[in-house]
Order: structure tokens, then sequence, then C-alpha cells
């Protein structure tokens, strides 16, 4: 029928409203979460920046501890990869890029006869890794597009558990760095062991005489010592929430490609629907003249007028214009 194609063009033209209304609608709520999670991150920045600034004054003082998060591995041979990523899709190749990147590192420390424990932080990566066969040591989801300092400190807490028992001789972090808003990427930094006094005192820039002048109970090195723990905890969470900016960057982003996407299909599938329309009515007209021209019937020219008439010009835009 040649009404047929019309019709079904115009439910696919709804359709494809309906999914422009969605991902709009997306767009703007990832737009919103963006910019509160840069806000978080922000605001995180000063207990981070001054707990490494005291941890580094301390060691240029002096203070020397043997802490389980400094034990340096003679050879490694077992790495815990942390790998943080979303827990839902429609992000573009944010997932993906964290996801690769984690699966070359795994598969090059195997290629060199180590062992391997992933700590899965998001649905996507553990979905991903446990179809595939790979071992999952812990996992953890729910929270990856608004992490918590708690979400931080148990992360830290599992992978502290496994450093200090010997279980591995080194932990990598794997996230996505948030640059700008248009530039993430994807990162594989050490996590632990974290490095000696002596290097923080050479290359962190602390100051021995920010110090001189406290005293310390039970005593520098003690301090120094229950800092490490914290320290590692502001490093993940500092992670944590540069990788739910960079989600929510990568979600509008895609998000607004798919509504331009949708807007370009419309416009196509509009042309095709008046198109179908005009092949329509002149195959309408077509028979009307054959069968006005064979029986010569009145009815039949008049029927045509009623046809021309409704394809005045001022007809036809006003049509388009209610569409």
């Amino acid at each position: 029928m040649p009404g047929g194609a019309e019709r079904i063009l115009r439910r696919r033209i709804g359709s494809v409203k309906n999914t422009k209304k969605i991902t709009r609608a997306m767009e703007l709520i990832a737009a919103t979460r963006v910019a509160r999670a840069q806000q978080r991150a922000k605001a995180a920045r000063p207990y981070a920046e001054q707990l490494t600034g005291v941890i580094e004054d301390l060691a240029a003082a002096g203070a020397d501890v043997s802490h389980p998060l400094l034990r340096q591995a003679e050879k490694v041979e077992n790495v815990a990869f942390v790998v943080c990523a979303g827990d839902r899709g429609l992000a573009g190749g944010y997932n993906s890029g964290v996801i690769r990147s984690a699966e070359a590192e795994i598969q090059a420390l195997r290629a060199d006869g180590g062992n391997y424990k992933i700590i899965a932080v998001g649905r996507k990566v553990n979905d991903y890794f446990k179809y595939r066969g790979f071992d999952i040591e812990k996992d953890f989801s729910g929270f990856t597009d608004n992490p918590t300092y708690e979400n931080a400190r148990e992360i830290a807490r599992s992978v502290r558990d496994l450093f200090d028992a010997g279980e591995v001789d080194q932990v990598e972090l794997i996230y996505t760095q948030f640059i700008s808003m248009g530039t993430q990427e994807p990162t594989v930094r050490r996590f632990l062991p974290l490095e000696s006094t002596e290097s923080i005192a050479e290359s962190g820039g602390g100051n021995a005489e920010a110090v001189a002048g406290y005293s310390f109970e039970p005593s520098p090195e003690g301090v120094l010592e229950d800092l490490l723990p914290r320290y590692v905890e502001a490093r993940l969470f500092a992670a944590l929430l540069d990788a739910a900016a960079s989600e929510h960057a990568n979600r509008q982003r895609a998000m607004k490609a798919a509504t331009e996407n949708a807007e370009d299909l419309i416009v196509k599938l509009s042309r095709e629907m008046n198109r179908a329309r005009q092949e329509s009515i002149t195959t309408e007209i077509m028979e009307i003249v054959s069968g006005a021209e064979s029986l010569n019937d009145d009815q039949a020219v008049t029927r045509l007028d009623l046809i021309l008439d409704h394809l005045h010009p001022e007809h036809l835009i006003a049509e388009h214009a209610h569409q």
C-alpha cells in the first residue's frame, strides 16, 4: 500500500523523537553531575595536600619508620590491580579505556611469569573480567558516580590487607584521570609500596624547619607511621573523585552526540516520509487520470480537482508546520 511506508516512517520518527528527549535529559543531568564532581575533587584537594606536606616535613626532619606500606620487594612477582571504572554504560569510551589498559598490564605481567589479583571497582570492570575467566579478588560497586571517603577507606583497607600479608609485592592503581572537560586519560600508577621516607624527603620538597618547633606524641616516627595509611586513603579517594568526574564528562559528550544524531535522523526520515507521501499522491493522480480518460467520468475529474486543491502550496506548508 502506498500509505504503508508513510505510516512506518511516521512511527519511526516518533520513536526517534522520544529517544532524543531521553538523551537530551541524560546530557543535562551529566553536565550537572560533572560540575558537582569537580567541586568535590577541588574541596578534597586541600586535605590531601596538607597531609602530604606534613609527611614530607616529618621525613625531611629525619623521621624514619619501618612501615609495612614501605616494604620494597626484591623481585616483583605478584601484583594487585585496582581497576576503577563505572557501574553503568552510556558513557562513550570511558569504561572500555580503563579496562583495555588494565587488561594490557595483566597480560604483560602474565607473559613475564607473574601472578595477578584484580580488585574491581565498578560493575563494568567486574562483569568484563569475570565473563572472560579472570580471577576477581574483590569487587566494589554501587558508588562509582558519587564516591565517598568511606568507600575509599574500605577499598584501601582491602588493598593494605593483601599487601601487609605479603600476598602481593606491588599494587597498581588504574583509573581515568580528569584533566579538563574535553580531556580524560586512562592512567596507570603505582599505588603500593609507598616511596621510602628518604625519597619523600628528597623529592617532596619537605621543610624540616616547619616542624622544628612542635612536640610530637608519642614521637615524630609514631605520627608518621599513623599518617601513612591516611595518605593511602587520600590518594585513593582523589583517584575515585577523578574517575567520577571523568565518567560524567564522558557521558555528557556521549549523550550530546546521541542527541545530535537523533536530530539528523529525524530530518532524514522526515524527507523520506515526504517523498513517500508525494509518491503516494502521484500514484493516485495517475490512477484517476487514467480512469477519467478511459471512462470520461465527471466524478473522477471532480476527485482530481480535490486532490489538486490538497496539493496547494499553502496547504502543504501548513501541514508541514503542523508536523
